[in-house]
């Protein structure tokens, strides 16, 4: 939302993809869960950021928690292996992958962000113009979303 308030669609539209796509993979953890017989437990989260200094912060705020979110995957599925669940441990495959790519995805928007935020901004929004072709269909092979993929 800050981008949008900052007048950079671009940016906004990308940060709303990518909250669409989380919690479409949180969807999948349900789905794997109800599947799997065990009973589904959703926390409460905190209250999201939405007022940064510049336009780094959201995207430097989005790297830490990809990373986060990774080291919480790589955990399960270290302790699915441990446990010798092999279905588990071959669920979480799947997200390992594509939190290398989120990871890799948003250093490398954070660089660039970084290097255009000390000339012209707008330069990101002509970026993702280019480089994102809006909302990609689910992957093939992805685990089913509960309630299906938004």
């Amino acid at each position: 939302m800050w981008y949008a308030g900052e007048t950079l669609p671009q940016l906004a539209g990308f940060f709303y993809r990518q909250a669409v796509e989380e919690r479409n993979h949180a969807m999948m953890l349900v789905q794997y869960l109800l599947d799997a017989g065990e009973a589904v437990a959703i926390p409460g989260v905190a209250v999201p950021r939405t007022s940064f200094a510049d336009a780094t912060e959201p995207v430097a705020l989005a790297l830490a928690q990809e990373r986060r979110v990774t080291d919480q995957i790589s955990a399960l599925a270290t302790f699915a292996r441990k446990d010798a669940d092999l279905v588990a441990e071959q669920f979480m495959q799947w997200f390992l992958k594509e939190q290398l790519e989120e990871v890799s995805s948003m250093a490398a928007l954070l660089k660039t962000v970084e290097r255009a935020s000390t000339s012209n901004l707008l330069l990101v929004e002509a970026y993702l113009a280019r480089t994102t072709g809006g909302e990609a269909a689910p992957e093939a092979g992805a685990p089913h979303a509960a309630g299906g993929a938004l």
